[in-house]
């Protein structure tokens, strides 16, 4: 299996990034205005785009809070159905949150893994901004 990871500094506490990955208000202000995701083992989240033309599902898998975040693509979308999906938190000796982010499992580079790649590059800095209250918007207005 194929792994995307991207690495992160975010100056802010963990706390304040995992509640940007880990509520819908969080993730409104950096991915999509049209998100439902609740901070609960179990939960199904949501990201919708277009209209909810294409809507991304999650199963939420493991919550640390303030060091780790784990997600189950459950959405059809080309190469991500069985995804997982891991934020871990981490503090630097200058107090600043080191995000390691991975998207796991995919089985080929083909297809659309370049452009997925590409996208979670992009939604790191989205989220990096938004936390540090930089906003630049959203990846996507509902």
């Amino acid at each position: 299996m194929i792994n995307m990871p991207h690495q992160i500094l975010i100056n802010e506490t963990p706390e304040t990034v995992f509640e940007a990955i880990t509520t819908t208000n969080g993730i409104k202000g950096w991915w999509s205005t049209d998100a439902n995701f609740e901070p609960e083992v179990g939960s199904i989240a949501e990201v919708a785009f277009y209209n909810r033309r294409a809507i991304f599902q999650f199963h939420i898998d493991r919550l640390e809070p303030g060091k780790l975040v784990e997600w189950t693509s459950m959405h059809d979308m080309p190469a991500w159905k069985g995804t997982k999906i891991r934020f871990e938190l981490s503090v630097n000796e200058n107090g600043a949150t080191i995000v390691n982010f991975n998207h796991m499992g995919f089985e080929s580079m083909d297809g659309p893994y370049a452009m997925i790649n590409t996208t979670w590059g992009t939604l790191m800095y989205l989220l990096k901004h938004y936390v540090e209250g930089k906003n630049l918007g959203v990846w996507h207005e509902a």
